[in-house]
């Protein structure tokens, strides 16, 4: 499983998942909606970087 990291540091790993925002641990970063923002800063999905 992969990790995806936002410019301001929050980092999204697959095998997590991000269950307080509705992504399932074990969801894949490309099976996360397009519409996905990230919980810290509000950055659209196309702004992060894989680790």
């Amino acid at each position: 499983m992969k990790k995806y990291e936002c410019p301001c540091g929050y980092v999204y790993d697959e095998a997590a998942g991000d269950p307080d925002h509705g992504i399932a641990p074990g969801t894949k970063w490309e099976d996360v909606p397009d519409d996905f923002e990230c919980p810290v800063c509000g950055l659209k999905k196309d702004v992060f970087t894989e680790q």
